[in-house]
């Protein structure tokens, strides 16, 4: 187990005033005429450890011979407990646009800590690389090696312990969801048959495309404005439907191929990203044979969840909140559905 290391996780450094801001992505990224790089929303990391409130244990976890990337693996309570069979395992991918956040983000870390707790499940969260300094598709190979490692039965002392690995879950929110996405579209992946993922959790997922769906804005500036920061953070691409940035878009791999046995979807209702994913969700259940609907909008393995009041990751900055609760308590069901 590696020691934690603050310095490995992106900090926003102080201002200087005599830099000027040439290029800026809302309070995500701020990029400087010195070349300076800074994430005014991201906080300062916190280690792993004894989580007080729930009891979970965490470590970080470098993989790779470079490290270029990492893990922090959530090992609850329950799991030590010699009258519990081997717990499910979920695989987490953060969000931030592809350019912020991190696995030692507070918010992360408490969320993880929390969902480990509930569930219970041994939870793997993932440290990627970001963007600008490694653009994409650094985040989506990283996340990758991951899933890999997450899925080999002798990857960690935990896992091959405590983790059942005919039950690993995807789940990650934002840019984080999309990266779910590509993993379960992943060639790598799909050759296992599906069988090693039981399902995929896409929370507020990040998908956008250059024609509007559902009552999104079609005027051109709006589709630019949204596709912003996908084209930032990835240079190689040029498009905005891009299959990986728009799994619906004509010749995008067809989702029936998605390796996943179940897919739950939550959207917030004062998120602009809601109509995307309620589209991904229902272009899911069609390509299973299925039509969402009906009183829990459930449909050939596809479930939605719409937060009503609610705007883009709120869960994260208000997780005390009922809304947070409630779809806390969502896919800890799904999670633990037979």
């Amino acid at each position: 187990m590696a020691s934690f290391d603050p310095a490995a996780f992106p900090v926003p450094a102080p201002a200087d005033p005599s830099d000027e801001v040439v290029r800026e992505f809302g309070p995500l990224l701020r990029i400087y005429k010195s070349g300076r790089i800074e994430r005014p929303l991201v906080p300062p990391p916190v280690g792993p450890g004894r989580d007080p409130a729930t009891g979970v244990e965490s470590k970080d976890v470098p993989l790779g011979v470079d490290g270029a990337c990492s893990v922090r693996v959530y090992l609850p309570p329950q799991a030590t407990n010699t009258t519990t069979s081997k717990l499910p395992v979920v695989v987490y991918v953060h969000g931030g646009g592809f350019v912020a956040e991190s696995a030692a983000s507070p918010h992360y870390h408490r969320f993880l800590n929390a969902l480990a707790s509930s569930c219970p499940a041994l939870g793997v969260s993932v440290e990627y690389r970001l963007a600008p300094e490694h653009p994409l598709p650094a985040a989506y190979d990283d996340c990758l090696a991951a899933l890999k490692w997450a899925l080999s039965a002798d990857a960690d002392p935990w896992l091959a312990a405590h983790g059942d690995l005919t039950r690993v879950f995807l789940a990650g929110d934002s840019a984080g969801a999309n990266i779910c996405h590509h993993l379960a579209m992943h060639p790598d992946i799909q050759a296992g048959g599906g069988a090693k993922l039981k399902g995929a959790v896409m929370i507020h997922p990040w998908f956008w495309g250059s024609e509007a769906v559902g009552e999104e804005p079609s005027e051109p500036a709006f589709r630019a404005m949204g596709a912003g920061l996908w084209f930032f953070s990835c240079p190689g691409t040029t498009s905005m439907d891009d299959p990986r940035m728009n799994p619906m878009a004509p010749g995008a791999p067809p989702l029936g191929k998605l390796a996943c046995e179940r897919v739950l979807v939550c959207a917030a209702e004062g998120d602009f990203l809601r109509w995307r994913g309620r589209a991904y969700a229902e272009a899911v259940a069609k390509a299973r044979g299925g039509a969402l609907g009906g009183e829990n909008n459930a449909a050939a393995g596809v479930e939605l969840m719409e937060t009503a009041g609610e705007g883009h990751v709120f869960y994260l900055f208000k997780p005390d909140c009922d809304k947070a609760k409630e779809m806390l308590d969502k896919i800890v069901a799904f999670i633990n559905a037979p």
